[in-house]
């Protein structure tokens, strides 16, 4: 665990213009600091950071964060690894404390329980299998049948792992090392016998995106089961957050516009070799929303490419399901399906990269997919079929968030099912934005700050004037501790109050953990794009605990109604409430008046 001050200290040190400039080229636009952003494909600069602030938000996909948030988003590490690559850079050296329960504290992910580097362990052995590729003629030979260059292997660290049952032993001082179960690079039978998981298979180094080798893919060279062998989950590698050539396919990605997301590593590899180098794959399991958000992140448009036949049409399926949360409108997802009996490394090698490319033109979009696989599991010609139609959608569109894609799905399927849209999204529970008729006048245009609650307004108001949180008084302090909408702001405050320089940046990394965070990474994206006077704010900031100071007179008040005055001090606590709610009113009116 890492001391909060520390941290606090950390971000005061670093300057996240430096910390982002190094990866990503920024310009000054007035106050802040923008750039195309580095997590979505686009032409217009939308990533702006703020030196302030020391936060930086991009308006286009919504990425957001301080310099600890953007180490772990760019270059894929760790909370405390991020830490400790910016404690490096200015000089710092990281401590750490004990827990509250009195126990050492946790390893980092990349250690092992005897202190191990564990990425330098996965790197031995992928140094290794490299070296015993180049000591194995029918390995090398059976890639160049399938097409693969010594470039392309170079590119993708291709290796292979020989035959027998302990070579690793060969590449570490101690091969019964406990790490080398961990990694899942041995196993060891019920005797206590040790040998390598991998044995006579071509091998495929899987890397995380700062370019650590974080596990092994396998593949068998002639016949026998399974024809992949994939390394466990371990503390460095979680199937289900992961990609097959991610890491060299980046750049590919961002230029093309688009990710192809193949099935198996020798699609990943075969593509490239002919040219298409902005593909990756699953590691042995379906697609899930991490890896969802995780390509969208890097591109608009994610084509899934699938064999033809009933498995890849279910893979589709599953593709699509973990999906559909993830949408968002301008983003899109489509579906390839390959004639029978090819995959993107056969078609590729037979036909080309122009005719491979020429099907990611012809793909489906996500919503054709789906109205047509929902559209094949029923007869649309009979009442029944439909309501079975309508009835499988149902749960599907209630998880698409994009409201311009939802709205278009549930007119393409209320025209499939033959009823009116209005009447779909009723079946559907979902409330539609109804539009001004002809000649009718639209709703007038709402500014930005304007549809904040005062609970949220509040928020930023503050996170954008620090300094403003010691204006509010105890007595508000304790008001505010009454109402649950404002315990957000409440948070704020202490935070200010109780800390010697406090920071918007350090504040963000303290409330890391909070139930709120979300709010406070949002104010924080607002502060980026909207600029408050500091006497304006201190006004709306008085007017909005003024009003939460209303309500709960108010409800004080109508409480004590409920009941008879008895006593002289309920008659006391009833006049003292009426001036105040009379107070109220005056102000009210004052302000009415415009003066």
């Amino acid at each position: 665990m890492i001391p909060k001050p520390f941290i606090e200290d950390l971000l005061h040190r670093v300057d996240i213009v430096d910390v982002i400039d190094r990866h990503v080229k920024l310009k000054r636009a007035g106050a802040n600091f923008v750039a195309c952003c580095p997590f979505h494909s686009e032409k217009s600069p939308s990533f702006t950071v703020s030196q302030t602030k020391q936060f930086y938000h991009c308006f286009g996909c919504g990425a957001h964060g301080t310099a600890i948030g953007f180490l772990m988003e760019f270059s894929g590490l760790g909370f405390v690894e991020a830490i400790k690559e910016l404690a490096q850079n200015v000089g710092l050296s990281v401590p750490e404390e004990r827990r509250a329960d009195g126990e050492p504290p946790q390893r980092h992910r990349g250690e092992g329980e005897a202190g191990e580097d564990l990425y330098a362990m996965m790197l031995t052995a992928a140094q290794f299998y490299r070296g015993a590729l180049r000591e194995a003629p029918h390995a090398i030979e059976y890639l160049k049948q399938r097409g693969l260059s010594g470039e392309i292997a170079k590119k993708f660290g291709v290796g292979y792992a020989p035959e027998g049952w302990q070579n690793l032993e060969r590449a570490f001082d101690n091969y019964q090392s406990k790490a080398l179960l961990t990694l899942g690079l041995a196993k060891q039978s019920e005797e206590g016998r040790r040998f390598d998981l991998f044995r006579d298979r071509i091998m495929f180094p899987i890397i995380d995106v700062k370019g650590n080798v974080i596990g092994f893919g396998g593949r068998v060279l002639g016949q026998g089961e399974p024809k992949y062998l994939n390394s466990p989950e371990t503390p460095l590698f979680e199937k289900g957050r992961e990609l097959y050539g991610l890491y060299q396919a980046r750049r590919a990605i961002r230029d093309a516009g688009r990710v192809i997301v193949v099935e198996g590593y020798m699609d990943v590899v075969a593509l490239a070799q002919h040219g298409v180098e902005y593909a990756v794959a699953t590691l042995g399991t379906a697609t899930t929303p991490a890896h969802v958000q995780k390509l969208l992140r890097q591109t608009d448009e994610i084509v899934y490419c699938f064999d033809g036949d009933n498995a890849g049409r279910r893979a589709a399926w599953r593709a699509l399901e973990n999906s559909l949360a993830q949408l968002a409108d301008g983003k899109q997802i489509k579906f390839l399906f390959l004639p029978q009996g090819e995959d993107p490394d056969t078609y590729v090698r037979q036909y080309g990269k122009q005719a491979f490319e020429k099907q990611l033109r012809e793909a489906l979009p996500l919503s054709q997919f789906l109205l047509n696989e929902l559209s094949s599991r029923g007869d649309r010609d009979t009442s029944e079929g439909r309501a079975r139609l309508l009835q499988e959608a149902k749960p599907l569109l209630k998880q698409i968030a994009a409201p311009m894609l939802s709205l278009m799905l549930r007119k393409q399927l209320a025209d499939v099912a033959g009823i009116t849209q209005a009447e779909l999204d009723h079946e559907f529970q979902i409330q539609s934005v109804a539009k001004p008729g002809w000649g009718a006048k639209a709703p007038p245009i709402v500014k930005r700050e304007s549809v904040m609650s005062p609970p949220q307004r509040l928020v930023t108001l503050l996170l954008g004037n620090l300094a403003l949180c010691n204006r509010v008084s105890d007595e508000q302090a304790a008001m505010l501790a009454g109402a649950a909408d404002y315990a957000a702001a409440l948070e704020l405050i202490h935070y200010v109050q109780t800390t010697e320089q406090p920071s918007v940046a350090a504040f963000l990394e303290t409330a890391r953990d909070s139930p709120r965070r979300a709010l406070f990474e949002n104010a924080a994206a607002r502060i980026l794009h909207d600029v408050w006077d500091a006497d304006a704010a201190e006004h709306d900031i008085q007017r909005i605990l003024l009003g939460v100071e209303e309500q709960k007179v108010l409800a004080d008040y109508r409480r004590l109604m409920q009941k008879p005055l008895t006593t002289e001090a309920e008659k006391d606590q009833w006049r003292r409430l009426s001036r105040r709610l009379a107070e109220f009113k005056g102000v009210s009116a004052k302000a009415g008046a415009g003066g």
